[in-house]
Protein backbone atom coordinates (compact mmCIF):
# COMPACT_ATOMS: atom_id res chain seq x y z
CA UNK A 1 0.00 0.00 0.00
CA UNK A 2 1.27 2.97 -1.20
CA UNK A 3 1.14 6.05 1.89
CA UNK A 4 -0.18 8.69 -0.46
CA UNK A 5 -2.91 6.41 -1.82
CA UNK A 6 -5.01 7.09 1.55
CA UNK A 7 -6.15 10.78 2.44
CA UNK A 8 -8.32 10.99 5.90
CA UNK A 9 -9.69 13.72 7.29
CA UNK A 10 -10.53 14.34 11.17
CA UNK A 11 -13.97 15.82 12.26
CA UNK A 12 -14.11 17.79 15.69
CA UNK A 13 -17.89 16.92 16.02
CA UNK A 14 -19.38 18.49 19.49
CA UNK A 15 -16.16 18.25 21.59
CA UNK A 16 -15.72 22.26 20.75
CA UNK A 17 -14.34 24.75 23.42
CA UNK A 18 -17.82 26.69 22.69
CA UNK A 19 -20.22 23.76 23.17
CA UNK A 20 -18.16 23.39 26.67
CA UNK A 21 -18.64 27.14 27.37
CA UNK A 22 -22.45 27.39 26.80
CA UNK A 23 -23.04 24.35 28.43
CA UNK A 24 -21.64 26.02 31.40
CA UNK A 25 -22.97 29.50 31.40
CA UNK A 26 -26.55 28.55 30.32
CA UNK A 27 -26.72 25.76 33.11
CA UNK A 28 -25.53 28.11 35.68
CA UNK A 29 -27.67 31.13 34.16
CA UNK A 30 -30.43 28.08 34.36
CA UNK A 31 -29.50 27.52 38.00
CA UNK A 32 -29.86 31.42 38.62
CA UNK A 33 -33.33 31.35 37.02
CA UNK A 34 -34.83 28.31 39.00
CA UNK A 35 -33.76 29.19 42.47
CA UNK A 36 -34.95 32.94 41.86
CA UNK A 37 -38.18 31.76 40.82
CA UNK A 38 -37.74 28.93 44.02
CA UNK A 39 -36.94 31.84 46.41
CA UNK A 40 -39.73 33.81 45.37
CA UNK A 41 -42.33 30.92 45.60
CA UNK A 42 -40.71 30.15 49.49
CA UNK A 43 -40.19 33.92 50.60
CA UNK A 44 -36.99 33.57 51.29
CA UNK A 45 -33.40 33.58 49.54
CA UNK A 46 -31.68 30.08 49.00
CA UNK A 47 -28.93 31.84 47.63
CA UNK A 48 -26.73 34.81 49.38
CA UNK A 49 -26.52 36.52 46.17
CA UNK A 50 -30.27 36.03 45.10
CA UNK A 51 -32.83 39.23 46.15
CA UNK A 52 -36.01 37.42 45.64
CA UNK A 53 -38.05 39.28 48.27
CA UNK A 54 -39.86 41.85 45.81
CA UNK A 55 -40.44 39.16 43.60
CA UNK A 56 -43.93 37.69 43.24
CA UNK A 57 -44.38 34.17 42.83
CA UNK A 58 -47.41 34.28 40.18
CA UNK A 59 -46.62 35.44 37.03
CA UNK A 60 -42.53 36.19 37.32
CA UNK A 61 -41.60 34.12 39.63
CA UNK A 62 -43.25 30.82 37.99
CA UNK A 63 -41.95 32.28 34.34
CA UNK A 64 -38.24 32.45 35.82
CA UNK A 65 -38.83 28.86 37.17
CA UNK A 66 -39.92 27.68 33.33
CA UNK A 67 -37.26 29.29 32.01
CA UNK A 68 -34.66 28.07 34.60
CA UNK A 69 -35.84 24.82 34.10
CA UNK A 70 -35.53 25.13 30.18
CA UNK A 71 -31.89 26.44 30.85
CA UNK A 72 -31.19 23.38 32.61
CA UNK A 73 -32.61 21.28 29.79
CA UNK A 74 -31.01 22.62 27.03
CA UNK A 75 -27.29 22.53 28.67
CA UNK A 76 -27.81 18.77 29.93
CA UNK A 77 -28.74 18.16 26.22
CA UNK A 78 -25.40 20.12 25.32
CA UNK A 79 -23.58 18.37 27.81
CA UNK A 80 -24.78 14.52 26.24
CA UNK A 81 -23.61 15.58 22.81
CA UNK A 82 -20.14 16.33 24.07
CA UNK A 83 -20.25 12.82 26.13
CA UNK A 84 -21.28 11.06 23.27
CA UNK A 85 -19.38 12.90 20.80
CA UNK A 86 -22.30 13.96 18.54
CA UNK A 87 -20.55 14.53 14.74
CA UNK A 88 -17.25 13.37 15.47
CA UNK A 89 -15.72 11.08 13.33
CA UNK A 90 -13.55 11.21 10.30
CA UNK A 91 -13.60 11.47 6.26
CA UNK A 92 -11.42 8.30 4.57
CA UNK A 93 -10.45 8.47 0.78
CA UNK A 94 -8.78 5.43 -0.13
CA UNK A 95 -7.96 5.23 -3.81
CA UNK A 96 -6.64 1.74 -3.66
CA UNK A 97 -9.61 -0.39 -2.21
CA UNK A 98 -11.50 2.74 -4.68
CA UNK A 99 -13.64 4.01 -1.90
CA UNK A 100 -14.94 7.12 0.15
CA UNK A 101 -15.87 6.18 3.80
CA UNK A 102 -17.56 9.33 5.87
CA UNK A 103 -18.32 7.95 9.63
CA UNK A 104 -19.77 9.33 12.17
CA UNK A 105 -20.76 9.16 16.10
CA UNK A 106 -24.57 10.12 16.97
CA UNK A 107 -26.63 9.94 19.73
CA UNK A 108 -27.00 6.31 21.66
CA UNK A 109 -29.38 4.25 19.90
CA UNK A 110 -29.48 1.76 16.38
CA UNK A 111 -28.10 5.02 15.09
CA UNK A 112 -24.89 5.61 16.63
CA UNK A 113 -22.53 4.80 14.13
CA UNK A 114 -23.49 6.32 10.39
CA UNK A 115 -20.57 4.87 8.39
CA UNK A 116 -21.59 5.74 4.84
CA UNK A 117 -18.99 3.99 1.86
CA UNK A 118 -19.37 5.11 -1.81
CA UNK A 119 -16.88 3.98 -4.86
CA UNK A 120 -14.82 6.37 -5.77
CA UNK A 121 -16.50 5.75 -9.35
CA UNK A 122 -19.39 7.40 -8.08
CA UNK A 123 -18.17 10.92 -7.52
CA UNK A 124 -18.94 13.27 -9.77
CA UNK A 125 -17.25 16.06 -8.52
CA UNK A 126 -16.23 18.14 -5.03
CA UNK A 127 -18.52 21.32 -4.73
CA UNK A 128 -17.60 23.98 -2.36
CA UNK A 129 -20.10 26.56 -0.96
CA UNK A 130 -19.04 30.04 0.10
CA UNK A 131 -21.63 32.20 1.55
CA UNK A 132 -20.35 35.22 3.88
CA UNK A 133 -22.00 37.67 6.20
CA UNK A 134 -23.00 37.26 9.94
CA UNK A 135 -23.41 33.61 9.93
CA UNK A 136 -20.77 32.27 7.48
CA UNK A 137 -21.27 28.97 5.43
CA UNK A 138 -18.09 27.70 3.80
CA UNK A 139 -18.77 24.10 3.14
CA UNK A 140 -17.09 20.98 0.69
CA UNK A 141 -19.24 19.09 -0.55
CA UNK A 142 -18.38 15.26 -2.22
CA UNK A 143 -21.00 15.18 -5.72
CA UNK A 144 -22.38 11.73 -5.93
CA UNK A 145 -24.53 10.57 -9.10
CA UNK A 146 -27.90 10.59 -8.39
CA UNK A 147 -28.07 14.61 -7.33
CA UNK A 148 -26.74 13.80 -3.76
CA UNK A 149 -24.47 15.82 -2.09
CA UNK A 150 -22.65 14.99 1.59
CA UNK A 151 -21.11 17.69 3.18
CA UNK A 152 -17.61 16.83 4.52
CA UNK A 153 -16.59 19.85 6.37
CA UNK A 154 -17.42 20.58 10.33
CA UNK A 155 -20.12 22.60 11.19
CA UNK A 156 -20.06 25.22 13.64
CA UNK A 157 -16.71 26.85 13.20
CA UNK A 158 -16.31 27.39 9.38
CA UNK A 159 -12.41 27.16 7.74
CA UNK A 160 -10.97 29.79 6.90
CA UNK A 161 -10.81 31.00 3.08
CA UNK A 162 -7.79 29.59 2.70
CA UNK A 163 -8.29 26.38 4.20
CA UNK A 164 -11.37 25.81 2.86
CA UNK A 165 -9.83 26.33 -0.57
CA UNK A 166 -6.86 24.13 -0.21
CA UNK A 167 -8.60 21.37 1.12
CA UNK A 168 -10.64 21.34 -1.74
CA UNK A 169 -8.73 21.49 -4.24
CA UNK A 170 -5.97 19.06 -2.59
CA UNK A 171 -9.05 16.57 -2.47
CA UNK A 172 -10.58 17.11 -6.02
CA UNK A 173 -6.80 16.97 -7.49
CA UNK A 174 -6.35 13.29 -5.08
CA UNK A 175 -9.46 11.85 -6.65
CA UNK A 176 -8.94 13.40 -9.99
CA UNK A 177 -12.66 14.80 -9.67
CA UNK A 178 -13.89 18.03 -10.86
CA UNK A 179 -14.08 21.42 -8.41
CA UNK A 180 -16.94 23.42 -8.17
CA UNK A 181 -17.05 26.76 -6.86
CA UNK A 182 -20.91 28.12 -5.71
Amino acid sequence: MKPDSIRRYNVIGSRRISNYWWAIIIGSGGLGFLFTGLSSYLQFNLLPIIHAEKIIFFPQGLVMSFYGILGIFFSLYLGLTILFSVGEGFNEFNKELGIIRIFRWGFPGKNRRIDLSYSIDDVKAIRVELKDGINPKRTIYLCIKGQRQIPLTRVGQPLTLEEIEMQAAELAQFLQKDLLLN
